[in-house]
């Protein structure tokens, strides 16, 4: 089976838990669509799980993008100068407990970190069930006739999606980065599915849900 999870924002307990209500076997494949640190107080401890993990395909967020900006110049040229807008743009966006548990790893780990981090993928096609998916972290915004892959990069971790627009027919356009509640308050603590948009991010860190759908049946998952 093929599932999909994003925007753990470091809620481990939430992510072991889905993991274990998912199931999941070497067979089976994860997609975890950005997010995965920061806010939350174990963003560290969810990518060394997913680490380990050669079965969890991980989607760059713009989480992962400010990390990586901070973080891989520390490694790179330890007790050099810090790039200090990266920096506050970084612990604006919660940024904080992910760098203070970075810190606390040993030298080897901390290169292992920043170098899973340059692995990230931006953005994938899956196809499951009979149907096509377009997996990233957000979409940039709809703009007619324009072809997805010539939107800039920076969109796809960014950027603001048009979930009241179908982007391509026969797509199902899976996302996250924006909670489902502030896209329908309907669909607080639940995952949005209409106009060809699967958007799975359920405000895990902000007192919600963590989602996760099954590519294969559409099937829900909720912890």
């Amino acid at each position: 089976m093929i599932y999909a999870v994003s925007d753990i924002h470091g809620c481990y307990d939430k992510y072991a838990a889905m993991l274990d209500k998912i199931g999941i076997s070497d067979g089976d494949t994860l997609y975890v669509l950005g997010d995965a640190a920061d806010r939350g107080r174990d963003g560290i401890k969810v990518l060394l799980d997913m680490m380990e993990r050669r079965n969890v395909v991980p989607v760059a967020g713009n989480h992962e993008s400010m990390a990586a900006d901070v973080l891989g110049p520390i490694v790179s040229n330890p007790g050099g100068d810090m790039d200090g807008e990266a920096y506050l743009l970084w612990m604006y966006n919660g940024g904080g407990p992910t760098l203070s548990a970075f810190f606390d790893l040993d030298e080897v780990q901390r290169r292992r970190v920043v170098s899973y981090l340059g692995s990230f993928i931006l953005r994938t096609t899956v196809s499951a069930g009979g149907r096509k998916f377009h997996l990233s972290h957000t979409l940039p915004p709809y703009v007619p006739g324009r072809k997805i892959e010539d939107a800039p990069h920076r969109n796809f971790l960014w950027g603001k999606a048009d979930y009241g627009k179908v982007y391509a027919d026969g797509t199902l356009f899976v996302t996250g980065h924006t909670p489902t509640v502030a896209i329908d308050p309907a669909y607080k603590g639940k995952i949005y599915s209409k106009n060809g948009h699967i958007c799975i991010d359920c405000g895990a860190v902000f007192g919600g849900r963590l989602g996760c759908v099954c590519l294969d049946t559409l099937e829900e998952f909720y912890i």
